[in-house]
């Protein structure tokens, strides 16, 4: 009985332990959600400014045909950014984002690499019949998404300098309401008539048209350079803001467990604990009864 009793104690106390690791992972997600959601708006918002830079020059009409981007003679290959995480405990997050991003890739034609960031995510594209490229570590802070994405943004360009691919998609979890998310894709090159054609059909917000003047090229080069900065920027953000709503979301869902398990316990220890009480006052009770005959049993 004894036994019992002290296996359930140290179920306890590593069930508290347990519960007090949760508590704390679901305080970090919290106060993380809110720098990630901040940065998620303002990237929303300097997104949308930039494509109105980019309207605005293809609103005239004899700018369509400017080539935005130098044009490289790619082999055809298509390079996917897939964000996932570092980090566990983030439920289905990182299992949702890959079978998304496969499935998507194998619905389009020709060879296709895919380009992991985040730790989870590479164990979960490996293996998959779609190549493994390049690897990226996610960042801890707002602070440190600026130097992911100057990386990226390099090795994109490197790899379409050497002809080794022609398109580049993003794959990554968006936040939504409850604390939910789902998976999105953007294609991110190549910046074709497309592309130009659908930033030129945005309605201008209000009735003073805009006019591009002077240095139409260079206003054009750099607002091309900022759109595929802040659409990387913004598809990290949104993916880590989705990463610790999961999170939070699993610990929320843990920690009910616990105390599940805690109250579970609690009752079993305490009704082992009753009938061990219970026994040994059986045992006085009896004892005593026992030398209490034997004494009447005696003559005086």
């Amino acid at each position: 009985m004894s036994n019992t009793i002290a296996s359930l104690n140290r179920k306890l106390n590593n069930a508290a332990d347990l519960k007090a690791v949760v508590r704390t992972m679901k305080a970090m997600a919290a106060s993380n959600i809110n720098q990630y959601e901040q940065a998620v708006s303002a990237s929303d918002n300097y997104f949308r400014t930039v494509q109105l830079g980019l309207a605005a020059c293809f609103h005239q009409r004899e700018f369509i045909s400017v080539s935005a981007q130098p044009q490289h003679k790619g082999s055809g290959v298509i390079a996917a950014v897939v964000f996932g995480s570092d980090q566990g405990l983030v439920g289905q997050f990182n299992d949702v984002i890959a079978e998304f991003a496969i499935n998507t890739l194998e619905a389009l034609p020709g060879r296709k690499i895919i380009w992991p960031v985040g730790e989870r995510i590479q164990s979960r594209v490996t293996g998959s019949d779609v190549e493994e490229g390049s690897r990226f570590l996610l960042p801890n802070s707002t602070g440190a998404i600026t130097p992911l994405i100057g990386r990226i943004l390099v090795e994109i360009e490197t790899q379409r300098e050497k002809g080794n691919i022609s398109q580049v998609y993003l794959f990554y979890n968006c936040p939504k309401t409850n604390a939910n998310y789902t998976p999105m894709y953007q294609r991110l090159l190549p910046l074709d008539a497309s592309w130009q054609e659908s930033l030129a059909a945005i309605p201008w917000p209000t009735h003073s048209l805009p006019e591009i003047l002077n240095h139409t090229e260079e206003m054009l080069s750099a607002l091309v350079r900022e759109y595929l900065f802040v659409s990387l920027f913004r598809a990290c953000t949104e993916s880590l803001a989705s990463e610790n709503a999961s999170r939070l979301t699993a610990m929320q869902r843990a920690e009910k467990n616990i105390e599940e398990l805690l109250q579970s316990l609690n009752q079993s220890y305490h009704r082992l604990r009753q009938s061990s009480i219970d026994e040994e006052l059986f045992d006085v009770v009896s004892g005593f009864e026992a030398l209490g005959g034997v004494s009447h049993g005696k003559p005086f």
